[in-house]
């Protein structure tokens, strides 16, 4: 009975997932596992380090790795590794396809490896040049170079782990890949509570190697079940697979080097600020917040959808419908959300990082910084599929271009606002919205000219109905918050502030589903649908003869 209980659970485990929904659906769950333990991961960081200037050296120290690392392996896997090796597998040349995989990998790690020697042994003079003008002392800067070469460990090891979710997820298969990730801030929370106390900030780093480990061996099983074997050769380094991934990648490099640069600039910018490790502490906790949804609807959407719209690249009507039904998915999920972290941003800061050491001003001052950021968190969610729209049709240059345009805009705007107006951060998370949103804007136009146009009627309409039930939700939100907070609850206490956050959205919430139902949004009654299946996991799963169609939109 054991036995054929675990035969079952494996075989859903190992289940492909058939349709954007479920595959969407899948990924959501995963990420949101993900995304509750690295939640949980910040939390235990602030409660242990606080607002501090030591957090936020490691925060900066992390920089530099995660640039090489979106450079070399994010830009391979995410614009032209999934293409390639799927376009492979449509055409039966599997085994060809997975001996371009294997170089892939080796490709990428020997890169990495070697660039990572000349960072880990010239630490001190690269973070240097990247903190010109600093607040930071001497033995600070010292401390940021020790943790930056034991983060490069743990990047290593990422970087196998994100090869092998690439070519799970090439196979459509998204849970274990999901589950991995998840495993990976795991280790990260086991690495803090096990060794901060003989280790301090160094724990962190620690458990990023703890927590590679874990993204790796979580996958090699079902890596062996899709028959993959790493066997790269000489010959395939110039074959005709690896020269289109080189081709498709370059840029989308360039593109995320622009981003990258944005992003190392923003850090350079808060580093000239007073207290910069407490500052750039704040920027990343408000962050971490108004990217959570982003990553959990947007990047889950996006994610799903990429695989399908590469297949219908030359089938422009379904490619369209597709897209379509994918974007408003997306934007029917990721408004309300916005909108609760707009108008619960207070009690929401309190709630995932309000331990005793992250201090009421800087809860105040993340609160204000979040608001701004959440005005773009649709915005951010979009971009992820817009641009994916474009790497499936094997478009990596337009991306390009408006990245360039947009992180330049972004850069001047991050200047006057946080330094010359004196806004501080508050300005920087003010500049990254108007970038955001002008990028989509871009974006979009481009993208609508490339595919022949969509249907803009169904589109407004879409839009139209969307916006004004967000507009009442907020109020919605707003009105039973203000109200208990004065007048029922003392929100000193945790479990006050948790049923009046509840409460709040549980009524904003209502209303929303309520008017887009009224409203005769389609993708109300798709979700409805879903709902009613959940007590049926294995059609939420895909393993049922029955599989759930996305919403079909007019193109």
């Amino acid at each position: 009975m054991v036995n054929i209980l675990l035969q079952k659970s494996l075989g859903v485990l190992l289940k492909r997932q058939t349709n954007i929904l479920s595959a969407a659906f899948i990924i959501m769950s995963t990420v949101i596992l993900s995304q509750t333990l690295g939640l949980f991961r910040e939390r235990l960081l602030r409660s242990i380090f606080g607002a501090s200037n030591t957090l936020g050296i490691y925060q900066f120290a992390s920089n530099l790795p995660d640039f090489i690392f979106q450079l070399i392996i994010a830009a391979a896997l995410s614009s032209a590794f999934i293409p390639v090796f799927s376009e492979y597998l449509t055409k039966g040349r599997e085994e060809e396809a997975k001996k371009i995989a294997s170089t892939l990998l080796v490709m990428g790690l020997t890169v990495f490896g070697l660039l990572s020697i000349v960072l880990a042994v010239f630490a001190p003079t690269f973070l240097q040049i990247f903190n010109l003008g600093s607040q930071f002392t001497p033995e600070q800067m010292r401390l940021m170079a020790d943790l930056m070469r034991i983060i490069l460990i743990g990047q290593l090891l990422f970087i196998i782990g994100s090869f092998f979710a690439a070519l799970l997820q090439s196979y459509n298969h998204f849970f274990i890949p999901g589950i991995a990730a998840a495993l990976y801030n795991l280790g990260i929370i086991i690495g803090i509570g096990a060794f901060s106390p003989q280790l301090g900030i160094y724990s962190a780093p620690v458990g990023m190697i703890i927590g590679g480990i874990f993204f790796v061996l979580m996958q090699i099983p079902i890596a062996r079940h899709v028959k993959f074997s790493f066997n790269p050769t000489v010959d395939t380094f110039y074959s005709e697979g690896i020269r289109k991934i080189i081709k498709l990648m370059w840029p989308r490099t360039l593109s995320l080097l622009i981003f990258q640069l944005g992003t190392l600039s923003i850090a350079v910018l808060i580093s000239v600020l007073s207290d910069p490790g407490r500052m750039y502490v704040i920027y990343n906790s408000a962050q971490t917040l108004a990217y959570a949804p982003v990553v959990l609807i947007g990047q889950a959407i996006a994610q799903a959808a990429f695989p399908v719209l590469s297949r219908e690249k030359d089938k422009l009507n379904e490619y369209k419908s597709t897209f379509l039904s994918s974007f408003n998915q997306l934007l029917y999920i990721i408004l309300p959300i916005s909108a609760i972290i707009l108008v619960l941003r207070i009690p929401i800061v309190r709630l995932i990082f309000g331990a005793q050491a992250f201090d009421w001003d800087a809860t105040v001052l993340t609160g204000r910084t979040l608001a701004l950021l959440s005005i773009s968190i649709f915005s951010q969610a979009l971009i992820t599929l817009v641009i994916r729209g474009f790497y499936a049709l094997q478009n990596t240059v337009t991306p390009l271009l408006v990245g360039i345009c947009t992180t330049v805009v972004l850069m001047i705007l991050a200047y006057l606002l946080g330094l010359s107006y004196g806004f501080g951060i508050e300005g920087v998370a003010l500049a990254l919205t108007v970038g955001s949103i002008l990028q989509l804007l871009i974006l979009l136009f481009l993208l609508d000219k490339k595919t022949g146009g969509f249907d803009k009627r169904v589109v407004s309409l879409s839009l139209v109905k969307f916006f004004f039930a967000t507009l009442f939700m907020g109020f919605a939100l707003y009105i039973p918050i203000k109200l208990l907070d004065q007048l029922v609850f003392d929100t000193t206490r945790t479990i006050n502030l948790i049923i009046l956050t509840g409460i709040s959205a549980a009524a904003g919430l209502s209303l929303y589903f309520f008017l887009t139902w009224l409203f005769n949004v389609k993708e109300a009654g798709m979700f409805i649908q879903l709902f009613k299946k959940l007590g049926n996991w294995k059609e939420i799963l895909g393993t049922s003869h029955e599989t759930i169609e996305p919403t079909r939109v007019n193109p």
